[in-house]
């Protein structure tokens, strides 16, 4: 049965040298003054969100930090991944601006993924750079997003393709939060909670397949569990290899073909969850076409991902429309497209993939 106990507050460091910090998880945390201790000092700190969640936590928020800060801003961005482009990031810019905010304003980035990503831009390019903190409000930003210091807006050819890696001072995962999601902001979320199980911990995965109903059933224990975790292994991949020139690519198992669905369908039409979860199950099939693992492996992970109610099927938007939209993915090298795959439970590596067996894999996974 879901526990409705609180979760103990957790503290997972990510080891940068001088860009070190820290990811906070638990409940009711906002109001816990040692929160916010350590942060520079600063005159005014602009909370940066959408009217969705401003809604439910702006003021809340601002009352948390009223204590320490001489003005405190709000500004809302339209809410969605169609609008993570330019003149959203521009509207941040024109804002600051227009306050007079200094290089030691502090911006509070308080959403899910795309408000994280584009405050994270935003803080990372005006005036070369302001301090940013990231409070996550969706469990795909908490497990993911947010940590790490991957900033970026989208272009209609590819997901992501402008952006900077900026390092926030802090991660606040209020997991109280996790309460208000949609259902299928909470499944979403669960793509990438997967992912980190065959990429890295099989006993991680072992553990999701055994408590998924619990997750799906937002109890408080599994879900502090599932943060924590993946915080702890996306800190140590990061803390390895802060600017992917490596091993910090086999984060992206799945994304490779989510990106191309999200571009190809039109940004928002499904969650980037979504189009990871349906990305890690042609994934899983790319690694079993290539003899890297057994059919049981590709099974395993498409029954997880229907049982956490995610897509399954490739959208059909032409086998040549998916390979030109994953030749201008970040990790494909002179038009070749590379993939992350798995090559034993809990491993994986990038290899180059050719195009027949790219098309085989859509053709068997197509609507």
């Amino acid at each position: 049965m879901p526990s409705s106990s609180l979760p103990a507050t957790r503290h997972v460091p990510i080891a940068l040298g001088d860009r070190s910090y820290r990811i906070t998880i638990g409940s009711r945390l906002w109001h816990d003054p040692a929160v916010w201790e350590g942060l520079p000092s600063a005159a005014a700190a602009v909370i940066v969100s959408n009217p969705t969640v401003a809604g439910l936590y702006a003021t809340e928020m601002h009352n948390s930090l009223a204590p320490h800060f001489d003005r405190i801003l709000l500004l809302e961005l339209p809410d969605g991944e169609a609008h993570k482009d330019w003149p959203s990031l521009n509207s941040i810019f024109e804002r600051l601006l227009s306050e007079g905010c200094d290089r030691r304003t502090m911006l509070f980035a308080l959403g899910g993924g795309v408000v994280g990503d584009i405050a994270g831009f935003a803080a990372a390019t005006y005036m070369r750079g302001i301090p940013l903190v990231q409070v996550p409000t969706t469990l795909l930003a908490q497990v993911d997003s947010s940590v790490g210091g991957k900033t970026a807006i989208n272009h209609a050819l590819g997901k992501n393709m402008i952006g900077a890696f900026y390092q926030p001072l802090r991660v606040v995962c209020n997991l109280d939060t996790l309460s208000t999601l949609s259902d299928r902001e909470l499944c979403a979320g669960l793509a990438e909670v997967i992912k980190y199980g065959p990429i890295a911990d099989i006993e991680f995965l072992d553990w999701v397949e055994a408590n998924l109903d619990a997750l799906l059933a937002r109890d408080p224990q599994a879900l502090a569990f599932a943060v924590q975790r993946c915080c702890e292994i996306k800190a140590s991949i990061v803390s390895s290899d802060e600017r992917e020139s490596g091993l910090r690519a086999i984060l992206n198992f799945g994304h490779t073909f989510g990106h191309a669905i999200e571009a190809g369908l039109g940004y928002g039409q499904w969650l980037h969850g979504e189009a990871v979860g349906c990305g890690m199950v042609l994934a899983s099939e790319l690694s079993v076409r290539l003899g890297l693992m057994p059919a049981e492996f590709a099974t395993r992970i498409r029954r997880l991902c229907e049982r956490a109610r995610l897509p399954v099927r490739a959208p059909d938007l032409g086998d040549e429309r998916y390979l030109e939209l994953m030749r201008i993915d970040k990790k494909s090298e002179d038009g070749a497209l590379r993939f992350v795959l798995v090559d034993s439970l809990g491993h994986a590596v990038l290899r180059p993939v050719p195009d027949d067996v790219v098309r085989e894999t859509l053709m068997f996974h197509r609507h």
